[in-house]
């Protein structure tokens, strides 16, 4: 019993990191990185389908996405798509494909995405606490249908806990390793 509580702890602690790393993806560093356009969707023949299912989507150096459609006709439905999502650039169309063009970070915006990367990890902190919270209330019903012994139970609130603090010190982890990709010239 306890060890089933112990594996979902585990398990839902793995999804809370995945969930910051995904999290993650979403700061720009100094160079581009394609996910940034994974939240567009394109009209493509009146379905919303993600833009990555109708173009080729290249990060071709540092500063620059281009998106390369597999029909020549989505290029307007493309830009427009972009235009509408609001990343923080402008979509140049120049008949073949989508060129992105973001210009270099300044100090200021490393900093504000190193905050955005503390806070990311801060909220991924509290679920973590409350799958602790979860488990923890697992075994307060397991200690009072008396099916664990009492040094069982002490012994139980340890493990979680020791769980617990295995997982906040992988987030500090990876945010101190994301804070240091954001800040790095």
């Amino acid at each position: 019993m306890l060890n089933e509580i112990y594996e979902n702890q585990k398990n839902l602690s793995d999804k809370a990191i995945e969930a910051l790393k995904k999290d993650f993806h979403t700061l720009r560093t100094g160079k581009v990185n394609i996910s940034i356009v994974d939240g567009i969707f394109v009209d493509y023949y009146g379905n919303p389908t993600p833009l990555n299912q109708v173009a080729t989507v290249l990060a071709t150096d540092a500063t620059t996405i281009t998106i390369t459609p597999w029909e020549k006709p989505m290029l307007k439905t493309i830009t427009a798509a972009i235009q509408a999502a609001n990343i923080g650039v402008n979509p140049n169309n120049d008949g073949e494909c989508v060129k992105l063009f973001f210009p270099p970070m300044t100090k200021e915006e490393r900093e504000k995405n190193a905050k955005q990367a503390k806070a990311m990890g801060e909220k991924a902190k509290i679920s973590i606490r409350n799958i602790r919270k979860d488990a923890n209330d697992d075994i307060k019903k397991l200690e009072k249908e008396k099916s664990v012994p009492e040094d069982g139970i002490k012994k139980a609130y340890d493990e979680v806990q020791k769980i617990t603090d295995n997982y906040s010190n992988k987030i500090d982890s990876l945010v101190k390793d994301k804070e240091s990709e954001l800040l790095k010239v």
